[in-house]
């Protein structure tokens, strides 16, 4: 899978479990995450992990979550990449 179809899909994971009422066209890399969508609270950050790891099979380990993989869309997708990365080697 390409990062752009990477991208994609997580930008419209977020979109609706947000349940934001914009498209995911409307969000690109430089996005911000945190601070930026009053909906993206501690709970949605729960929501939108767990959504991510059924999507893209795989498990997120609590220390690698940290705040600047949240501060953009693109460094959610680098992380979901990471993530995915790491599986295919185990």
């Amino acid at each position: 899978m390409s990062r752009s179809d990477i991208a994609k899909t997580v930008k419209s994971l977020l979109v609706d479990t947000l349940s934001l009422s914009i498209s995911p066209d409307d969000l690109n890399d430089d996005t911000p995450l945190l601070g930026n969508f009053p909906e993206f609270d501690s709970m949605a950050i729960v929501s939108v992990i767990t959504s991510l790891e059924e999507t893209f099979e795989f498990t997120a380990e609590d220390d690698d979550l940290t705040a600047e993989v949240f501060e953009t869309i693109g460094s959610l997708v680098d992380f979901v990449i990471e993530q995915t990365v790491t599986r295919s080697q185990d």
